[in-house]
């Protein structure tokens, strides 16, 4: 029934510092939809942004900042991820380690974004 993840919404408390970092740090494009809503684009995904207190309807039950804990797959090598982060600089609370993914197995390491997400960017890693 389900084919692909479209979207997913992120509550912050900062556009500014939010922004910066899904399009500074990790290179997203930073767009503008409907009634002057944000997004970070990524190739055929999108991150929504809600401010807290301001969130479009409907909204998640509880949205709040810091409760997303997500893996993105780079489009580059993850040595070349850690020294983009470093060249930030954006530390890295954890990595490189070993993870499986939903495809397999990844190599990875975890920020935090601007509201405490924690955010995990990964490679996939050869099977066998």
């Amino acid at each position: 029934m389900i084919d692909h993840l479209d979207h997913l919404v992120l509550t912050t408390i900062d556009v500014d510092a939010c922004s910066d970092f899904y399009t500074r740090v990790l290179g997203m494009q930073r767009e503008t939809f409907g009634a002057g809503r944000l997004a970070f684009r990524f190739g055929n995904q999108k991150i929504n942004v809600h401010v807290r207190g301001h969130e479009f309807e409907p909204k998640a039950h509880l949205p709040v900042p810091g409760a997303l804990d997500l893996c993105f797959i780079a489009s580059i090598t993850l040595d070349e991820v850690i020294a983009r982060l470093h060249a930030a600089p954006w530390p890295i609370v954890e990595g490189p380690v070993q993870r499986t993914g939903a495809t397999g197995p990844i190599r990875s390491v975890y920020v935090r974004d601007p509201d405490l997400n924690l955010i995990e960017i990964a490679e996939h890693l050869p099977v066998g």
